[in-house]
């Protein structure tokens, strides 16, 4: 893979590199109405999708960034985008472009005052895994490896701009109202001005690290305060497959299971003991030892839960509480779901729409043991999606619906969710996270 010698960084540039996407997917629909005369719609369509995938991807990888962090998180939606969009996006979790080596010199330079051969014994040039934000580097000292995260050029600079370039993109896919969606925009924008945070990184890696430590199966990194700073985190170097690449290959049913409780586990310690949680679980993020331990090997993104979210977001996961109709529509409130100015016919919609989803989603909080290899339940997840999705009673309705704390949750549940069906794990113990509490 070719290497980048130089990132965009102004607002114009990124702006012109997203414009030229833009006039490439115009040309695509062009051939797209041409190959409808001489193909069949399907197989037209499918064209369409990969071609347009491949460019709009080609363009966000040299951005890296917000740009590309989007795309990454919209290959978690398989159930929202074409597969096409979903294969492509998905190479934003651990193989873009990474920089070149004179870049991340400077790198080192500006913020140590020195190359980093001069601060460890050995330092590859080439990085072994590059992402939207970052990339990471082998290193050596004293006999010991480590894993060096190095922030790329202007990331942060740029969140701003970005977001306001995509805005409109995602307006339209999720078919949010401009009207009241502020609040969703910039929980989105605090949580990537957060991501570039390398000084909070570093302190919540190594909180989170510590309180989970006691739960079975599980090892993390390492961190290195001495060879960290506000765009460098220094780490113990983990030895493992990458996640993606281990569900790919042939396990037995007992390992997967074990590698699916241990992750189940380590979410719902998060969530229900520490209130903050790791709202990033997608494959790149993970690795698995060849004695089958889970390895978390980044803190980037953290939601921290507030109580007043909590307890009614929670509650609203009991079947009991679902089916109780006074109850669950005093919750729709409090999640700010339902609201005072809605018509008649918003409220009886919105109740409608929420109690199904909730009565899916929920399943397997209703469960002492819960099968994720369960095909049905995906599809009917994803069933749920589209028939929402093509239903014309919902125009000209408010559709901002929810408190901003939903954003990260559910990206949370989503991304766990995917990752588990992905290991086909069967039999997870819902509340086994309760014996490890202390």
């Amino acid at each position: 893979m070719k290497t980048l010698h130089k990132i965009p960084t102004g607002k114009l540039e990124r702006t012109s590199s997203l414009l030229k996407a833009g006039a490439k997917v115009g040309v695509n629909y062009i051939k797209y109405y041409g190959n409808k005369i001489i193909k069949d719609e399907d197989e037209a369509r499918k064209t369409l999708n990969e071609d347009n995938a491949t460019d709009i991807y080609d363009s966000l990888k040299e951005l890296k960034g917000s740009a590309l962090k989007v795309a990454q998180m919209l290959s978690m939606e398989k159930n929202i985008l074409p597969q096409a969009y979903v294969e492509k996006f998905s190479l934003s979790q651990f193989s873009v472009p990474p920089l070149s080596g004179a870049l991340v010199k400077k790198t080192f330079r500006k913020y140590f005052g020195k190359n980093p051969e001069d601060l460890f014994d050995e330092f590859t040039t080439e990085s072994v895994n590059a992402a939207s934000i970052g990339q990471v580097h082998k290193a050596k000292k004293d006999g010991q490896n480590f894993a060096v995260k190095i922030q790329y050029p202007g990331v942060r600079d740029s969140i701003s701009s970005d977001l306001k370039m995509v805005k409109p993109i995602a307006m339209k896919m999720f078919n949010i109202k401009k009207e009241g969606s502020e609040s969703y925009f910039q929980e989105v924008e605090n949580k990537l001005f957060e991501e570039t945070d390398y000084d909070l990184e570093l302190k919540r890696s190594q909180e989170i690290s510590e309180k989970c430590a006691h739960l079975p199966n599980l090892d993390f990194p390492k961190y290195y305060p001495e060879f960290s700073c506000e765009r460098v985190i220094t780490m113990d170097w983990m030895n493992g497959k990458h996640f993606s690449e281990f569900t790919k290959q042939d396990h037995s049913q007992d390992d997967l299971n074990k590698i699916g409780q241990t992750l189940w586990d380590f979410y719902m310690y998060q969530m229900h003991v520490l209130k903050q949680v790791h709202a990033d679980p997608h494959p790149g993020n993970f690795l698995v030892s060849t004695d089958k331990k889970l390895l978390v090997i980044d803190f980037g993104c953290i939601k921290e839960i507030p109580n007043d979210f909590y307890k009614p977001y929670f509650e609203l996961a009991k079947r009991e509480n679902l089916d109780n109709p006074e109850f669950f529509k005093e919750k729709l409130y409090q999640l700010e779901i339902l609201c005072d100015t809605d018509s008649t016919k918003e409220l009886e919609f919105f109740t409608k729409l929420f109690y199904e989803l909730l009565e899916l989603f929920t399943r397997p909080f209703n469960t002492v043991n819960f099968d994720f290899s369960d095909e049905t339940f995906f599809q009917e997840i994803a069933d749920l999606g589209q028939r929402y999705a093509k239903l014309s009673s919902m125009k000209g309705m408010n559709t901002n619906r929810g408190s901003k704390h939903f954003i990260y949750m559910n990206r949370t549940f989503f991304g766990l969710y995917n990752m588990m069906h992905d290991l086909k794990a069967q039999n997870i113990v819902i509340n086994q996270y309760q014996n490890f509490i202390q």
